[in-house]
């Protein structure tokens, strides 16, 4: 079980969990409704535990974004409380390109273990597990603490948000991080 394996103090990385992703007509159907519920789970848990636990705030840099610095949407979602051990914000996918640095933090707090969880499963949540692998940190993904939304291709063919995390845990599990359940990282 994933549970038995998170024994090194990993870090909860909870991506873009942001007031702008309710606005449904910006970004159109979504999935997972109970992604916020294993998010509060999970930050619950790594708090009782005292393991370090990692905001990120996504800080859009494109005109009209729901998630821009200084509007309502900017703001992180009521399920993300309290005060983390690191805020981090960035304007890009990868919360390991953002300010503070948190690969320095990371290993300046001697973290090898990383669970990442978040808004968008498939753009900020995988680009943040597949740079955690890459810099060689033992990466959780927690699959059902994220959700994501539908996207058109350029074909013009709508992709369904339940498509796109099945081939986000297709891409990532095995080569960048182990896909996991909340339940399986809470088990133990």
């Amino acid at each position: 079980m994933a549970s038995d394996l998170l024994l090194d103090r990993p870090a909860l990385v909870v991506v873009d969990v942001q007031a702008g992703f309710d606005d449904a007509a910006y970004w159109g159907p979504r999935n997972n409704p109970d992604c916020e519920q294993n998010i509060a789970a999970l930050i619950g848990r790594w708090r009782d535990r005292g393991w370090p636990l990692v905001f990120v705030r996504h800080d859009s840099a494109s005109p009209g974004s729901p998630l821009a610095p200084g509007t309502p949407g900017n703001d992180f979602a009521p399920v993300i409380t309290g005060v983390p051990d690191l805020l981090v914000t960035k304007s890009v996918n990868s919360a390991f390109h953002g300010t503070p640095d948190l690969d320095a933090w990371l290993r300046e707090e001697g973290v090898r273990q990383v669970v990442i969880a978040g808004i968008t499963t498939n753009h900020c949540c995988e680009t943040t597990a597949r740079i955690a692998g890459n810099l060689g940190y033992d990466t959780y993904f927690a699959l059902d603490a994220t959700a994501t939304f539908d996207r058109v291709g350029p074909d013009r063919e709508v992709v369904p948000a339940a498509t796109l995390t099945a081939v986000t845990a297709a891409n990532l599990h095995g080569e960048f991080a182990t896909v996991a359940s909340t339940a399986e990282l809470l088990a133990g």
